[in-house]
């Protein structure tokens, strides 16, 4: 029998997602961002799955590889630019973009006969990548003869937060910057296309949004119309009775104060479940609501079944999915969405639906 931990992609949530941000967004281009394996869902299936996007976004250089051999003829845009001069190359040949974030790959650029679209990230206030605001007519002034599109990009540091003011300073340190400059802008990520409509550009970078998943604390895919894109299923392979005072797993991590049924799931961190995603995690077990007790191990996790109906050994397991979302079990793992849909790639099989 093949061990029953699998990771299912509903493709045509991704392609529902997609329209939805159409919908709400006319006339903005979408570039889709992939990377991370397209968060976890597999980067082939997702670039098929959204071939109408208008360009999609990765890390690196062998994510577009990926993506190209699967398929993929949109722009591909490395997000982080090229690492070194002999990547410029590669990036041609591919017919990728190129975010320049740094002079070191100005210069790499300039030095070359490199002629691929490029995007300038500017650092509005995230202050992880890019040019500081009064560098940028001097870099502009440096592609002035530059034979291929320019455009200009900024990234949100805490747009999930809509209560943080820090979001309304980057658009306007972006919004000044660029007020000289008649390219083509991206500013909008998921929670900027979610909850800060006065954002502008021709380009929006969706990411995990389209994958149905929400990126604010306190909501979740559902809340706006979206569908979760991935289901993390199982099956539980042993059931039994413990007593009061009786413990279940390493360390003794849960110790009943009454008499108990246990389940025993064929998933664990080894196939990317959060070991922080202890006694009172949300799980369901055949449709019906359970919750994990004691730590993941890396084969397995346990659950109380003690409400669950007639529970057997065979019983599908779902740890996350359309009907219990992944936002609920980063929140009891105490970290967030996108983590755990990354980290659910380790091992699982994928089975697409």
């Amino acid at each position: 029998m093949t061990r029953p931990a699998r990771v299912i992609v509903d493709t045509s949530a991704l392609q529902f997602n997609l329209a939805l941000i159409r919908q709400k967004n006319p006339g903005v281009k979408i570039m889709a961002i992939v990377k991370a394996d397209g968060y976890g869902h597999g980067v082939s299936r997702v670039g098929n799955a959204l071939a109408s996007s208008d360009a999609f976004g990765v890390a690196s250089i062998e994510e577009a590889v990926k993506l190209r051999e699967g398929g993929a003829s949109k722009p591909i845009v490395l997000l982080e630019g090229p690492f070194e001069p002999n990547e410029l190359q590669q990036i041609h040949d591919l017919q990728l973009h190129a975010v320049v974030h740094t002079h070191v790959q100005l210069a790499m650029i300039l030095e070359s006969d490199f002629r691929a679209p490029l995007w300038i990230k500017i650092d509005s206030g995230m202050h992880r990548l890019g040019f500081s605001p009064n560098e940028l007519p001097n870099v502009l002034a440096s592609l002035r003869n530059y034979p291929a599109p320019v455009r200009c990009m900024t990234h949100l540091a805490n747009a999930h937060d809509l209560d943080d003011d820090n979001t309304e300073s980057q658009l306007t340190v972006f919004a000044t910057s660029v007020q000289d400059f008649d390219g083509e802008t991206s500013v909008a990520n998921s929670a900027g296309l979610l909850g800060w409509p006065q954002i502008e550009g021709a380009w929006a970078r969706p990411g995990i949004m389209l994958y149905g998943v929400s990126p604010f604390r306190d909501k979740v895919g559902k809340d706006f119309g979206l569908k979760p894109a991935m289901s993390v299923k199982s099956a539980i392979i042993s059931v039994r009775r413990i007593n009061p005072g009786e413990s279940v797993g390493y360390g003794r991590g849960f110790v009943a104060s009454e008499a108990l049924t246990v389940g025993v799931v064929a998933f664990g961190y080894g196939d990317g479940y959060p070991r922080a995603a202890g006694t009172g995690t949300p799980i369901l077990v055949n449709g019906q609501a359970a919750e994990v007790i004691g730590e993941a191990s890396m084969d397995m996790l346990t659950v109380d079944l003690t409400k669950v109906s007639n529970p057997q050994v065979g019983d599908e397991v779902t740890l996350w999915g359309p009907d219990l979302p992944v936002e609920l079990v980063a929140k009891s793992a105490q970290t967030i969405p996108y983590e755990l849909l990354c980290r659910v790639r380790m091992r699982a099989r994928y089975v697409e639906n």
